[in-house]
């Protein structure tokens, strides 16, 4: 799977998803884009995934008719040792996650 972290993730997350093409905002030239904009333009460089700790999104974005989907972290903090603690509920997650679903990890 193409999964695009969004710049609130600590970019060494990404090693967590090594069987996967994980790139961070900054590497795939997506970083500064915000909400709508960062979503159309994830979709149009072919990213299946976002990951987030951005809670906001699905409530401020219209997801139907998205190919993009979103997992959303939501961690104590956004440091990477808390964040880590859901990664394995993440990977299971990429099994079964469909276009434009939001799911929420905690």
């Amino acid at each position: 799977m193409k999964i695009l972290l969004d710049e609130c993730v600590d970019q060494k997350l990404r090693l967590a998803f090594a069987e996967h093409d994980c790139q961070t905002a900054a590497y795939a030239k997506l970083a500064g884009l915000k909400n709508g904009v960062l979503l159309a333009a994830a979709e149009a460089a072919d990213f299946e995934i976002l990951i987030t700790t951005d809670q906001e999104i699905p409530y401020q974005q219209n997801l139907d008719g998205r190919r993009i989907s979103i997992l959303i972290l939501c961690a104590p903090t956004n440091r990477l040792a808390d964040l880590k603690r859901l990664v394995p509920a993440a990977l299971l997650s990429l099994n079964s996650i469909q276009p434009g679903q939001v799911i929420r990890l905690e």
